[in-house]
């Protein structure tokens, strides 16, 4: 059934595959070029700790489980509005499967962005009240 979608599938990801190699073998000359010209060009007495190299720095997760929760309570709802589409407005017509599944997929993608925009509203609210009181 999605035989037309496989080859460009596949010849996206080799494309991409390719593209990802080259641009992490550049980016890593690029970076041994600067790190050569800021060791010509800096002394370091004279920096003192003023430049750290953190890689273990911190990620702010403090909303991810509300983000998450959002987003899987939007696809249940779009999935279940899905459903009923299917069962009480899709009955008189023909059932045509192309039609039943648009019908799924374009409800599960908006309530799933409906959930993550009250995801983002529900942080902008905690946020400036947060601000307020400081």
């Amino acid at each position: 059934m999605m035989d037309f979608i496989s080859i460009p599938t596949v010849v996206g990801i080799i494309c991409a595959s390719i593209y990802g190699l080259f641009e992490l073998i550049i980016r890593r000359k690029e970076r041994i070029l600067l790190i050569e010209k800021m060791c010509e060009r800096m002394d370091p007495i004279l920096m003192d700790g003023k430049i750290s190299f953190n890689p273990f720095r911190k990620i702010d997760l403090s909303f991810m489980s509300l983000k998450v929760g959002c987003l899987l309570a939007g696809l249940g709802l779009g999935l279940f509005l899905g459903f009923l589409l299917n069962t009480f407005v899709f009955v008189q017509l023909e059932n045509d499967p192309r039609l039943i599944s648009s019908a799924y997929g374009s409800s599960v993608l908006l309530c799933g962005g409906l959930g993550l925009i009250i995801a983002f509203l529900i942080e902008m609210k905690y946020k400036s009240k947060k601000g307020d009181n400081k």
